[in-house]
């Protein structure tokens, strides 16, 4: 199944999850309904005045649970990282010298940039000894990505990004954002049992002494019962909702790690060690119940039918078809005297976290064997469009590689809150003297002379790296970037701007740069109404069409006739019936912005198909360079289909 396959998969079941949140809605309607009408003794009322006693009744109900839930969901826009905090969860620091939480972060970061999405916020939850983790957020912007101290503890390298990658495959699928939406409904569902123990509570404070001279003439306590009994049955349906919704993603999930990381053993290890060990998945926590269908393994034991998560054997099976269940009880036995360590494992392999540059002819940049900017390469089409959203192997090797190529000081600077601003504009600065000294003095003026200063000093550490460096550069400064005040991100595209401009042109790098730091600066604000998985079509678009096949065209083939051919290649797998024609765009990229809104508002199917007609544009001539290369990751991202680094041979 490819990427475009699962967002309609994924936007299939937010539409059941709708229905069957409705079908949950009406039962509880009708289970406070009959209560009413027995306490009020329906039978003996007028037509007309027990229709309209039921309708308020009905009315009510409908009110307080969609009430609950669009609090729930509101309460829930400040990200995965509220979702984690909510749980006890503490944000990992970024300078941490501690090796368990090194070694996390070192994951996270490769496999980011493996599958190309933003580095998501990093936390721990340190009082839970059980083995699991979830990833929250709307959206790739805002994402989380949440593991237990337990987790840490007993798994190796290997297992942990076993369970990192299973985690992104639900950040690249849109299952995040789906996740959010169930929390909110199922939060609206479960609030009217918390009325319902209200009324319970008030009907026999008030109504005590009353009740044995008043046969049960107060009616708040049975009134209270049935929205108790309405309330669990809508648990009850709820659960199930979550386990119709979950199961088949898991399996999904490890399908996705076992690509990611190019191995089955390290996420089969991580399941049986939590079949093996005493504290298994478990949470403590009371709330996990709420974000049960987020976590890697069951959070709680649930019977088979309200479990969201396959059983362990069956999962540790599909990834070791060689696996017997009878190994679990002997592993059981042994780590119960002998619990694993995951770093003692790791040290016997002889594996480190160390972050040093690679050492190279290059010096400091750690360029080394990374091929010339201008170098044109053979890439296959097919073998892009297979990339989308679906890292191979070679992704997440080649993104440990991009990684330990950027110098060590870089990362720290891009990891940091106080440093990450300059770093980023630094990215920005011309190599033509003149140029640069007016960068300098416009962000003086605009900004200041610290930050103006600090971007100079940025820039001249980072004047030579590589250009597949910098995306992942950036990509690494994306939760350093975010953590700033709101005020602050609005600077910070105000002066990506201003750097832009101050040469009267802008180069495919800048644009791509700029593009993406600014969206997701804007998307981390408002992350909820993020799009990517509307309902256009390319008939309806075709002007947006020709304008990204034209900026393509003219980007990678300067001749106006290989232009022509090349955009011609592009609408006819595309838009075959259509009579745009190629027009050379006088602003270059910068024709794009108009085109953004109706192409990323395209139906999933319709953008497998743009996605394609891009790749043909720019393979017409059966290479790409660098720079179109890096153009196309952009344009998928800004699409949100995620198109991981592309391993160019030098």
């Amino acid at each position: 199944m490819n990427f475009f396959e699962r967002q309609r998969q994924v936007r299939r079941v937010s539409a059941r999850l709708v229905a069957l949140f409705v079908l949950a809605v009406v039962g509880i309607v009708a289970v406070v309904d009959l209560a009413v009408f027995v306490v009020f003794d329906g039978v003996s009322r007028q037509p007309a005045a027990l229709l309209g006693m039921l309708a308020v009744t009905s009315l009510a109900t409908v009110a307080v649970i969609g009430l609950a839930a669009l609090v729930r969901t509101v309460a829930l826009r400040g990200g995965g990282g509220r979702v984690a905090r909510d749980l006890g969860g503490v944000p990992v620091p970024p300078d941490t010298t501690d090796p368990q939480l090194r070694r996390l972060r070192n994951v996270v970061e490769e496999i980011a940039i493996a599958s190309s999405v933003p580095v998501p916020e990093i936390y721990l939850l340190p009082r839970e000894e059980g083995i699991n983790a979830f990833a929250a957020g709307w959206s790739t912007s805002d994402a989380a990505i949440a593991v237990t101290r337990g987790t840490l503890e007993r798994l190796n390298r290997d297992e942990l990004q076993g369970v990192i990658a299973h985690e992104f495959s639900h950040v690249v699928n849109g299952d995040m954002r789906l996740n959010i939406r169930l929390m909110g409904l199922l939060f609206g569902i479960l609030f009217l049992a918390v009325i319902g123990r209200g009324l319970l509570r008030t009907g026999f404070v008030s109504g005590g002494r009353s009740r044995s001279d008043n046969r049960g003439g107060n009616p708040l306590p049975l009134i209270g019962l049935a929205m108790v009994a309405a309330g669990y049955v809508g648990v009850l349906v709820g659960r199930l909702i979550k386990a119709s919704v979950s199961r088949q993603r898991e399996y999904l999930a490890d399908a996705s790690a076992v690509q990611f990381t190019r191995q089955t053993a390290g996420l089969a290890g991580a399941l049986k060690k939590i079949a093996g060990l005493p504290a298994g998945s478990k949470l403590a926590n009371p709330k996990s119940e709420e974000v049960g269908h987020m976590l890697f393994g069951s959070g709680a034991r649930l019977s088979a039918l309200f479990a969201t998560h396959p059983p362990l054997p069956e999962r540790i099976k599909a990834l070791d078809p060689s696996f017997d269940p009878a190994e679990l009880a002997a592993l059981s036995q042994r780590w119960a005297a002998a619990p694993p360590s995951g770093l003692a494992e790791d040290q016997a392999l002889g594996l480190t976290e160390n972050r040093a540059p690679r050492a190279t002819a290059d010096g400091p940049t750690g360029n080394g064997d990374l091929p010339d900017a201008d170098a044109r390469v053979r890439v296959d089409p097919a073998e892009v469009l297979d990339r989308i959203g679906a890292a191979p192997p070679a992704s997440y090797l080649h993104a440990t590689d991009l990684l330990a190529r950027i110098p060590s000081e870089l990362l720290d600077q891009a990891r940091r809150p106080d440093t990450v601003v300059p770093l980023i504009l630094g990215l920005l600065l011309s190599a033509d003297p003149q140029v640069r000294a007016r960068q300098h003095a416009e962000i003086f003026e605009r900004h200041g002379k610290a930050l103006a200063d600090a971007t100079w000093q940025a820039g001249h550490a980072t004047a030579g790296l590589h250009p597949l460096l910098r995306l992942p550069l950036a990509e690494v400064a994306f939760p350093a970037l975010t953590r700033r005040p709101p005020a602050e991100r609005d600077a910070v595209a105000d002066a990506m701007a201003t750097l832009v401009r101050a040469d009267g042109r802008i180069s495919v790098f800048e644009y791509c740069l700029s593009r993406l730091v600014g969206d997701e600066l804007r998307e981390s604000l408002t992350p909820s109404s993020r799009s990517g998985n509307g309902r256009g079509t390319l008939r309806g678009a075709p002007r947006a069409v020709g304008t990204l096949f034209s900026v393509l065209a003219q980007a990678g083939h300067p001749d106006p006739a290989t232009a022509e051919r090349a955009f011609a290649a592009g609408t006819a797998q595309t838009l075959p019936q259509s009579d745009v024609r190629f027009s050379a765009p006088a602003n270059g990229v910068l024709e794009l912005e108009s085109a953004w809104p109706q192409l990323d508002g395209l139906r999933p199917a319709e953008k497998a198909r743009l996605v394609a007609g891009a790749v043909a544009v720019i393979s017409h001539d059966g290479v790409m360079t660098v720079p179109e290369i890096e153009l196309l990751r952009t344009i998928c991202l800004i699409l949100h289909s995620p198109l991981p680094p592309l391993p160019v041979p030098a």
